[in-house]
Protein backbone atom coordinates (compact mmCIF):
# COMPACT_ATOMS: atom_id res chain seq x y z
CA UNK A 1 0.00 0.00 0.00
CA UNK A 2 2.88 2.36 0.91
CA UNK A 3 4.15 1.95 -2.25
CA UNK A 4 1.29 2.62 -4.43
CA UNK A 5 1.03 5.51 -2.62
CA UNK A 6 4.41 6.65 -2.99
CA UNK A 7 4.34 5.81 -6.78
CA UNK A 8 0.86 8.06 -6.88
CA UNK A 9 2.26 11.07 -5.02
CA UNK A 10 4.97 10.52 -7.66
CA UNK A 11 2.83 10.12 -10.32
CA UNK A 12 0.76 13.71 -8.87
CA UNK A 13 3.88 15.64 -8.69
CA UNK A 14 5.11 14.63 -12.30
CA UNK A 15 1.63 15.85 -13.90
CA UNK A 16 1.60 18.93 -11.97
CA UNK A 17 4.89 19.94 -13.38
CA UNK A 18 3.98 18.71 -16.89
CA UNK A 19 0.62 21.20 -16.40
CA UNK A 20 2.41 23.55 -14.92
CA UNK A 21 5.19 23.66 -17.95
CA UNK A 22 2.38 23.16 -20.67
CA UNK A 23 0.52 26.40 -18.81
CA UNK A 24 3.91 28.50 -18.92
CA UNK A 25 4.84 27.38 -22.78
CA UNK A 26 0.78 28.05 -23.84
CA UNK A 27 1.40 31.86 -22.27
CA UNK A 28 4.70 32.17 -23.46
CA UNK A 29 3.31 31.09 -27.18
CA UNK A 30 -0.18 33.38 -26.65
CA UNK A 31 2.49 36.60 -25.35
CA UNK A 32 4.45 35.82 -28.58
CA UNK A 33 1.13 35.85 -30.62
CA UNK A 34 -0.54 38.55 -29.15
CA UNK A 35 2.60 40.93 -29.87
CA UNK A 36 2.76 39.41 -33.07
CA UNK A 37 -0.93 39.87 -34.47
CA UNK A 38 -2.57 42.28 -32.26
CA UNK A 39 -0.16 44.92 -30.15
CA UNK A 40 -0.12 47.05 -32.78
CA UNK A 41 -3.81 48.34 -32.84
CA UNK A 42 -4.12 47.11 -28.75
CA UNK A 43 -1.02 48.04 -27.11
CA UNK A 44 1.68 46.08 -25.92
CA UNK A 45 0.46 46.04 -22.58
CA UNK A 46 -3.28 45.66 -23.46
CA UNK A 47 -3.68 49.08 -22.76
CA UNK A 48 -6.83 49.78 -25.56
CA UNK A 49 -8.91 47.02 -23.73
CA UNK A 50 -8.37 49.26 -19.96
CA UNK A 51 -11.63 51.88 -19.32
CA UNK A 52 -13.07 51.03 -22.87
CA UNK A 53 -16.40 50.16 -23.35
CA UNK A 54 -16.64 46.33 -24.53
CA UNK A 55 -19.16 46.66 -27.30
CA UNK A 56 -18.91 43.04 -28.17
CA UNK A 57 -18.78 41.71 -24.18
CA UNK A 58 -16.09 40.94 -21.70
CA UNK A 59 -16.68 37.55 -20.68
CA UNK A 60 -14.16 34.90 -21.50
CA UNK A 61 -16.04 33.68 -24.54
CA UNK A 62 -17.23 36.69 -25.93
CA UNK A 63 -13.34 37.61 -26.29
CA UNK A 64 -13.20 34.22 -27.39
CA UNK A 65 -15.42 34.97 -30.68
CA UNK A 66 -14.36 38.16 -31.32
CA UNK A 67 -10.84 36.87 -32.25
CA UNK A 68 -11.97 33.95 -33.90
CA UNK A 69 -15.01 35.46 -35.84
CA UNK A 70 -13.21 39.14 -35.83
CA UNK A 71 -15.15 43.10 -35.81
CA UNK A 72 -15.32 44.18 -39.64
CA UNK A 73 -16.83 47.36 -39.02
CA UNK A 74 -13.88 48.28 -36.31
CA UNK A 75 -11.29 47.42 -38.77
CA UNK A 76 -10.75 43.71 -36.82
CA UNK A 77 -10.08 40.78 -39.04
CA UNK A 78 -10.93 37.07 -37.93
CA UNK A 79 -8.70 34.97 -37.16
CA UNK A 80 -9.97 31.98 -37.52
CA UNK A 81 -7.27 30.73 -40.01
CA UNK A 82 -4.39 32.25 -37.97
CA UNK A 83 -5.10 30.48 -35.41
CA UNK A 84 -5.79 26.77 -34.19
CA UNK A 85 -8.84 26.80 -31.83
CA UNK A 86 -6.05 25.98 -29.09
CA UNK A 87 -4.25 28.68 -29.55
CA UNK A 88 -7.66 31.57 -29.89
CA UNK A 89 -8.54 29.76 -26.54
CA UNK A 90 -4.96 30.20 -24.99
CA UNK A 91 -4.75 34.04 -26.61
CA UNK A 92 -8.26 34.74 -25.05
CA UNK A 93 -6.77 33.32 -21.59
CA UNK A 94 -3.55 35.50 -21.74
CA UNK A 95 -5.48 38.77 -22.84
CA UNK A 96 -7.95 38.04 -19.86
CA UNK A 97 -5.47 36.89 -17.60
CA UNK A 98 -3.82 40.33 -18.73
CA UNK A 99 -6.18 42.46 -17.88
CA UNK A 100 -6.50 41.18 -14.54
CA UNK A 101 -3.54 42.09 -13.41
CA UNK A 102 -3.03 45.17 -15.02
CA UNK A 103 -1.84 48.12 -13.79
CA UNK A 104 -3.33 51.66 -15.62
CA UNK A 105 -0.82 53.99 -15.82
CA UNK A 106 2.31 52.63 -14.41
CA UNK A 107 4.75 55.37 -15.67
CA UNK A 108 2.74 58.23 -13.62
CA UNK A 109 3.11 56.46 -10.35
CA UNK A 110 6.62 55.63 -10.77
CA UNK A 111 7.25 59.17 -11.64
CA UNK A 112 9.91 60.96 -9.93
CA UNK A 113 8.57 64.64 -10.70
CA UNK A 114 11.76 66.52 -9.50
CA UNK A 115 13.33 63.72 -12.29
CA UNK A 116 15.79 65.32 -15.25
CA UNK A 117 15.38 63.10 -18.12
CA UNK A 118 18.80 62.87 -20.13
CA UNK A 119 18.44 62.26 -23.87
CA UNK A 120 20.57 62.44 -27.08
CA UNK A 121 20.31 66.18 -27.37
CA UNK A 122 18.57 67.63 -24.84
CA UNK A 123 17.74 67.82 -20.73
CA UNK A 124 14.06 68.17 -19.33
CA UNK A 125 11.59 67.47 -17.08
CA UNK A 126 8.16 66.78 -17.11
CA UNK A 127 5.07 68.60 -15.70
CA UNK A 128 1.37 67.08 -15.18
CA UNK A 129 -0.85 69.71 -16.78
CA UNK A 130 -4.41 68.58 -17.02
CA UNK A 131 -5.76 65.54 -15.54
CA UNK A 132 -9.74 64.24 -15.44
CA UNK A 133 -9.88 63.54 -19.15
CA UNK A 134 -10.71 60.09 -20.63
CA UNK A 135 -8.99 60.31 -23.80
CA UNK A 136 -7.46 64.02 -24.59
CA UNK A 137 -7.11 63.86 -28.85
CA UNK A 138 -5.81 67.42 -29.58
CA UNK A 139 -5.11 70.65 -28.41
CA UNK A 140 -4.86 74.27 -29.35
CA UNK A 141 -3.50 77.13 -27.35
CA UNK A 142 -5.39 80.24 -27.21
CA UNK A 143 -3.84 83.57 -26.99
CA UNK A 144 -4.62 84.09 -22.96
CA UNK A 145 -2.50 81.24 -22.21
CA UNK A 146 -5.69 79.01 -21.77
CA UNK A 147 -5.65 75.46 -23.69
CA UNK A 148 -8.35 73.96 -25.56
CA UNK A 149 -8.58 70.52 -25.50
CA UNK A 150 -11.15 67.39 -27.31
CA UNK A 151 -12.08 64.41 -25.86
CA UNK A 152 -12.54 61.54 -27.88
CA UNK A 153 -15.80 60.97 -26.23
CA UNK A 154 -17.42 64.10 -27.43
CA UNK A 155 -16.60 66.69 -24.97
CA UNK A 156 -14.75 69.82 -26.35
CA UNK A 157 -12.45 71.20 -22.33
CA UNK A 158 -11.04 74.44 -21.61
CA UNK A 159 -8.57 74.91 -19.28
CA UNK A 160 -6.47 77.66 -17.27
CA UNK A 161 -4.50 77.31 -14.27
CA UNK A 162 -7.47 79.25 -11.74
CA UNK A 163 -10.76 77.20 -13.15
CA UNK A 164 -8.78 74.34 -13.98
CA UNK A 165 -10.96 72.00 -16.73
CA UNK A 166 -14.33 73.43 -17.87
CA UNK A 167 -16.80 72.38 -20.63
CA UNK A 168 -17.07 73.92 -23.55
CA UNK A 169 -20.57 74.02 -24.73
CA UNK A 170 -21.87 73.60 -28.94
CA UNK A 171 -19.42 70.93 -29.70
CA UNK A 172 -20.91 68.65 -32.45
CA UNK A 173 -22.71 65.21 -31.79
CA UNK A 174 -19.95 62.51 -32.69
CA UNK A 175 -20.06 58.90 -33.01
CA UNK A 176 -17.52 58.27 -30.20
CA UNK A 177 -16.96 54.54 -31.29
CA UNK A 178 -14.17 52.49 -32.73
CA UNK A 179 -11.70 55.13 -33.53
CA UNK A 180 -14.35 58.17 -33.99
CA UNK A 181 -15.38 60.79 -31.82
CA UNK A 182 -14.45 64.47 -31.18
CA UNK A 183 -10.95 64.67 -32.29
CA UNK A 184 -8.72 67.66 -33.65
CA UNK A 185 -8.89 71.20 -32.75
CA UNK A 186 -7.28 74.09 -34.79
CA UNK A 187 -6.95 77.84 -33.97
CA UNK A 188 -7.45 80.28 -37.34
CA UNK A 189 -4.41 81.66 -37.99
CA UNK A 190 -6.15 85.26 -37.27
CA UNK A 191 -8.09 83.83 -33.58
CA UNK A 192 -7.03 87.05 -32.01
CA UNK A 193 -9.20 89.00 -34.79
CA UNK A 194 -12.40 86.63 -35.70
CA UNK A 195 -12.31 83.83 -32.76
CA UNK A 196 -12.81 80.86 -35.54
CA UNK A 197 -11.93 77.77 -34.29
CA UNK A 198 -11.74 74.42 -36.38
CA UNK A 199 -12.76 71.02 -35.16
CA UNK A 200 -12.83 67.38 -36.71
CA UNK A 201 -14.65 64.51 -35.74
CA UNK A 202 -17.09 61.21 -36.91
CA UNK A 203 -20.58 62.87 -37.74
CA UNK A 204 -23.34 60.25 -37.51
CA UNK A 205 -25.63 60.15 -40.62
CA UNK A 206 -28.32 57.61 -41.42
CA UNK A 207 -28.78 53.93 -40.62
CA UNK A 208 -25.37 53.65 -38.02
CA UNK A 209 -23.06 55.23 -40.73
CA UNK A 210 -20.36 58.01 -40.19
CA UNK A 211 -18.04 60.46 -41.78
CA UNK A 212 -15.46 62.81 -41.23
CA UNK A 213 -16.46 66.35 -40.79
CA UNK A 214 -15.29 69.50 -39.99
CA UNK A 215 -17.21 71.90 -38.28
CA UNK A 216 -15.87 76.04 -37.70
CA UNK A 217 -17.58 78.04 -35.04
CA UNK A 218 -16.68 81.17 -33.02
CA UNK A 219 -15.47 80.66 -29.52
CA UNK A 220 -16.75 82.37 -27.43
CA UNK A 221 -16.29 82.45 -23.33
CA UNK A 222 -17.17 78.87 -22.83
CA UNK A 223 -19.80 78.40 -25.59
CA UNK A 224 -19.36 77.65 -29.55
CA UNK A 225 -21.82 80.30 -31.67
CA UNK A 226 -22.14 80.93 -35.62
CA UNK A 227 -21.71 77.05 -36.03
CA UNK A 228 -20.66 75.87 -40.02
CA UNK A 229 -20.04 72.62 -41.15
CA UNK A 230 -17.60 73.54 -43.78
CA UNK A 231 -16.47 69.51 -45.07
CA UNK A 232 -18.54 66.72 -45.13
CA UNK A 233 -16.45 63.15 -46.75
CA UNK A 234 -18.14 61.47 -48.76
CA UNK A 235 -18.96 58.62 -48.63
CA UNK A 236 -20.60 58.00 -44.77
CA UNK A 237 -19.91 54.74 -44.81
CA UNK A 238 -20.82 51.61 -41.29
CA UNK A 239 -17.45 51.34 -41.04
CA UNK A 240 -15.98 52.66 -37.51
CA UNK A 241 -12.06 53.32 -37.92
CA UNK A 242 -9.80 55.06 -39.90
CA UNK A 243 -11.44 58.74 -40.05
CA UNK A 244 -7.76 60.57 -40.12
CA UNK A 245 -8.87 64.08 -38.99
CA UNK A 246 -5.78 66.02 -37.96
CA UNK A 247 -5.94 69.68 -39.00
CA UNK A 248 -3.02 72.03 -40.04
CA UNK A 249 -3.15 75.75 -41.21
CA UNK A 250 -0.04 76.46 -43.52
CA UNK A 251 1.47 79.59 -44.02
CA UNK A 252 -0.59 80.95 -46.29
CA UNK A 253 -3.84 80.36 -44.41
CA UNK A 254 -5.34 77.19 -46.47
CA UNK A 255 -6.66 74.15 -43.92
CA UNK A 256 -4.80 70.60 -44.51
CA UNK A 257 -6.39 67.42 -42.78
CA UNK A 258 -6.79 64.15 -43.28
CA UNK A 259 -9.74 61.62 -44.30
CA UNK A 260 -8.34 57.83 -43.71
CA UNK A 261 -9.46 55.49 -46.08
CA UNK A 262 -12.32 53.83 -43.62
CA UNK A 263 -11.93 50.97 -43.94
CA UNK A 264 -11.98 50.06 -47.57
CA UNK A 265 -8.64 50.18 -48.80
CA UNK A 266 -9.76 48.77 -52.33
CA UNK A 267 -12.39 51.38 -52.91
CA UNK A 268 -11.70 54.44 -51.82
CA UNK A 269 -7.58 55.59 -51.77
CA UNK A 270 -6.88 55.34 -55.36
CA UNK A 271 -10.13 57.05 -56.91
CA UNK A 272 -10.50 60.57 -56.86
CA UNK A 273 -14.18 59.80 -56.77
CA UNK A 274 -14.66 60.09 -52.98
CA UNK A 275 -12.96 61.82 -50.02
CA UNK A 276 -11.18 58.84 -48.47
CA UNK A 277 -7.48 57.98 -48.17
CA UNK A 278 -6.89 61.43 -48.94
CA UNK A 279 -5.12 64.57 -47.59
CA UNK A 280 -7.40 67.61 -48.48
CA UNK A 281 -6.77 71.54 -48.78
CA UNK A 282 -9.78 73.91 -48.51
CA UNK A 283 -9.96 77.80 -47.45
CA UNK A 284 -10.83 78.60 -44.31
CA UNK A 285 -14.26 79.38 -45.03
CA UNK A 286 -14.53 75.26 -46.85
CA UNK A 287 -14.28 76.78 -50.35
CA UNK A 288 -11.83 75.38 -52.44
CA UNK A 289 -8.80 76.79 -53.12
CA UNK A 290 -8.65 77.63 -57.20
CA UNK A 291 -5.27 75.91 -57.47
CA UNK A 292 -5.94 72.26 -56.00
CA UNK A 293 -4.87 69.94 -58.48
CA UNK A 294 -8.21 68.45 -58.92
CA UNK A 295 -10.30 70.98 -59.50
CA UNK A 296 -10.44 70.77 -63.48
CA UNK A 297 -11.28 66.60 -62.80
CA UNK A 298 -15.25 66.86 -63.46
CA UNK A 299 -15.34 63.35 -61.69
CA UNK A 300 -13.16 64.17 -58.84
CA UNK A 301 -13.61 65.56 -55.00
CA UNK A 302 -11.80 69.34 -55.55
CA UNK A 303 -11.00 69.20 -51.78
CA UNK A 304 -8.10 66.47 -52.36
CA UNK A 305 -4.44 67.52 -52.37
CA UNK A 306 -2.87 63.98 -52.37
CA UNK A 307 -4.24 60.68 -52.50
CA UNK A 308 -3.10 56.78 -51.91
CA UNK A 309 -3.12 56.99 -47.89
CA UNK A 310 -4.48 54.79 -45.14
CA UNK A 311 -5.45 57.05 -42.15
CA UNK A 312 -3.24 60.22 -41.64
CA UNK A 313 -3.15 60.56 -37.84
CA UNK A 314 -0.57 63.35 -38.15
CA UNK A 315 -0.75 66.49 -40.13
CA UNK A 316 1.92 69.36 -39.72
CA UNK A 317 3.88 72.29 -41.07
CA UNK A 318 7.35 72.70 -41.40
CA UNK A 319 8.10 76.16 -39.20
CA UNK A 320 10.81 77.10 -42.02
CA UNK A 321 9.36 75.43 -45.58
CA UNK A 322 6.10 75.47 -44.98
CA UNK A 323 5.63 72.01 -46.36
CA UNK A 324 3.06 70.09 -44.71
CA UNK A 325 4.51 66.81 -43.14
CA UNK A 326 2.42 63.76 -42.15
CA UNK A 327 2.12 60.52 -40.82
CA UNK A 328 0.07 57.74 -41.35
CA UNK A 329 -0.82 53.78 -39.82
CA UNK A 330 0.20 51.05 -42.04
CA UNK A 331 -1.82 47.63 -41.22
CA UNK A 332 1.15 45.13 -39.35
CA UNK A 333 3.97 47.08 -40.72
CA UNK A 334 4.47 50.15 -42.97
CA UNK A 335 3.32 52.90 -40.85
CA UNK A 336 4.71 55.74 -43.02
CA UNK A 337 6.18 59.66 -42.39
CA UNK A 338 5.27 61.39 -45.67
CA UNK A 339 5.88 65.00 -47.37
CA UNK A 340 2.95 66.29 -48.98
CA UNK A 341 3.08 66.97 -52.45
CA UNK A 342 0.45 68.49 -54.62
CA UNK A 343 -1.36 65.85 -56.55
CA UNK A 344 0.96 63.51 -55.93
CA UNK A 345 -0.08 59.49 -55.04
CA UNK A 346 1.30 58.12 -52.08
CA UNK A 347 0.37 53.94 -53.14
CA UNK A 348 -1.73 52.52 -50.45
CA UNK A 349 -2.53 50.03 -51.12
CA UNK A 350 -0.89 49.08 -54.20
CA UNK A 351 2.20 49.47 -52.43
CA UNK A 352 3.24 48.94 -48.72
CA UNK A 353 5.83 47.70 -46.32
CA UNK A 354 3.63 45.80 -44.01
CA UNK A 355 0.51 42.87 -44.28
CA UNK A 356 -2.34 42.49 -42.82
CA UNK A 357 -3.15 41.85 -39.12
CA UNK A 358 -3.94 38.05 -39.44
CA UNK A 359 -0.36 37.81 -41.76
CA UNK A 360 -1.51 37.05 -44.58
CA UNK A 361 -0.34 39.41 -47.52
CA UNK A 362 -2.42 42.38 -49.87
CA UNK A 363 0.41 43.79 -51.96
CA UNK A 364 4.17 41.71 -52.99
CA UNK A 365 5.16 45.59 -54.34
CA UNK A 366 6.88 48.16 -52.18
CA UNK A 367 7.74 50.81 -55.33
CA UNK A 368 5.76 51.56 -58.25
CA UNK A 369 6.18 54.32 -61.12
CA UNK A 370 3.91 57.17 -60.19
CA UNK A 371 3.53 56.28 -56.67
CA UNK A 372 5.61 58.29 -54.09
CA UNK A 373 7.83 56.77 -51.35
CA UNK A 374 7.59 57.65 -47.68
CA UNK A 375 10.52 59.65 -45.83
CA UNK A 376 10.50 56.72 -43.24
CA UNK A 377 8.53 53.71 -42.28
CA UNK A 378 8.48 51.63 -39.16
CA UNK A 379 8.34 47.62 -39.30
CA UNK A 380 6.62 46.84 -36.95
CA UNK A 381 3.98 49.46 -36.31
CA UNK A 382 4.52 51.61 -33.97
CA UNK A 383 1.16 52.96 -34.49
CA UNK A 384 1.96 56.61 -34.59
CA UNK A 385 -0.89 59.10 -33.55
CA UNK A 386 -0.04 63.08 -33.29
CA UNK A 387 2.76 64.91 -34.58
CA UNK A 388 4.30 68.42 -34.48
CA UNK A 389 7.63 69.90 -35.37
CA UNK A 390 9.45 71.49 -32.87
CA UNK A 391 9.44 75.16 -32.80
CA UNK A 392 11.48 78.70 -31.45
CA UNK A 393 14.68 78.11 -29.36
CA UNK A 394 13.00 76.57 -26.27
CA UNK A 395 14.87 73.27 -26.98
CA UNK A 396 17.89 74.47 -29.52
CA UNK A 397 19.26 70.73 -30.01
CA UNK A 398 15.91 69.65 -31.80
CA UNK A 399 14.99 72.62 -33.65
CA UNK A 400 13.12 71.62 -36.04
CA UNK A 401 12.66 68.25 -35.23
CA UNK A 402 9.47 66.29 -35.80
CA UNK A 403 7.98 64.31 -32.82
CA UNK A 404 5.77 61.87 -33.41
CA UNK A 405 3.70 60.02 -30.26
CA UNK A 406 3.65 55.94 -30.20
CA UNK A 407 0.29 54.60 -29.58
CA UNK A 408 1.76 51.13 -29.09
CA UNK A 409 4.74 51.37 -27.75
CA UNK A 410 3.83 54.64 -26.02
CA UNK A 411 6.82 56.75 -26.54
CA UNK A 412 7.49 60.01 -28.43
CA UNK A 413 9.37 59.11 -31.51
CA UNK A 414 12.10 62.34 -32.37
CA UNK A 415 12.86 62.69 -35.80
CA UNK A 416 16.16 64.66 -36.98
CA UNK A 417 16.13 65.90 -40.24
CA UNK A 418 18.86 66.95 -43.04
CA UNK A 419 17.02 69.22 -45.35
CA UNK A 420 13.81 66.38 -46.24
CA UNK A 421 15.92 63.14 -45.54
CA UNK A 422 15.16 61.76 -41.86
CA UNK A 423 18.32 60.57 -40.53
CA UNK A 424 18.02 59.61 -37.01
CA UNK A 425 15.13 58.35 -34.62
CA UNK A 426 15.54 58.84 -31.10
CA UNK A 427 12.94 57.44 -28.55
CA UNK A 428 11.73 59.59 -25.64
CA UNK A 429 9.95 58.49 -22.32
CA UNK A 430 9.16 54.63 -22.73
CA UNK A 431 5.98 53.61 -21.32
CA UNK A 432 4.87 57.05 -20.50
CA UNK A 433 1.44 56.13 -22.24
CA UNK A 434 -0.69 55.98 -25.77
CA UNK A 435 0.38 59.06 -27.17
CA UNK A 436 -2.62 61.13 -29.26
CA UNK A 437 -1.52 64.36 -29.38
CA UNK A 438 1.45 66.38 -29.51
CA UNK A 439 2.37 70.42 -30.05
CA UNK A 440 4.25 73.48 -29.32
CA UNK A 441 2.48 76.11 -27.42
CA UNK A 442 2.47 80.27 -28.08
CA UNK A 443 5.76 80.34 -25.82
CA UNK A 444 7.34 77.19 -27.60
CA UNK A 445 6.94 74.56 -24.93
CA UNK A 446 6.07 71.33 -25.89
CA UNK A 447 2.80 69.46 -24.50
CA UNK A 448 1.46 66.15 -25.39
CA UNK A 449 -1.49 64.26 -24.23
CA UNK A 450 -1.98 60.19 -22.97
CA UNK A 451 -4.93 58.52 -23.13
CA UNK A 452 -6.68 56.23 -20.43
CA UNK A 453 -6.41 58.32 -17.71
CA UNK A 454 -5.80 61.23 -20.02
CA UNK A 455 -3.20 63.81 -18.91
CA UNK A 456 -1.67 66.50 -20.42
CA UNK A 457 2.14 66.80 -19.83
CA UNK A 458 4.20 69.67 -20.46
CA UNK A 459 8.05 69.14 -21.51
CA UNK A 460 10.15 71.66 -19.83
CA UNK A 461 13.89 71.96 -20.78
CA UNK A 462 16.95 72.02 -18.21
CA UNK A 463 20.38 73.56 -18.81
Amino acid sequence: MKKILATFIILAAVAVTILSFTNKKSMASASENYKKYCASCHGERLESFVNRKWLYGNSWKEVQVSIKEGIPEDGMPPYDTTFSDREIDELTSYIMRGLENFTSNDFDERMNWSQTFETQEQKFRLEKVITGMNSPWGMAFLPSGDILVTDKTGTLYRYNDYKGLQRVNGAPPVISRGQGGLMDVELHPDFEKNNWIYLSYSKPGNRNTATTAIMRAKLEDNELKNKEIIFEAQPYLPTRHHYGSKLEFDKEGYLYFSVGDRGRRNDNPQYLNNHCGKIHRINDDGSIPKDNPFVKDKNAKTSIYSYGHRNPQGVAMHPETGRIWTHEHGPRGGDEVNMIQKGQNYGWPVISYGINYNGTRFTDITQNEGMLQPQKYWVPSIAPCGMTFVKGDRYPNWKNNILAGSLRFEYIARLTLDGDRIIKEEPLLKNIGRLRDIEVDRDGYIHFSVENPGIVYKIIPVE
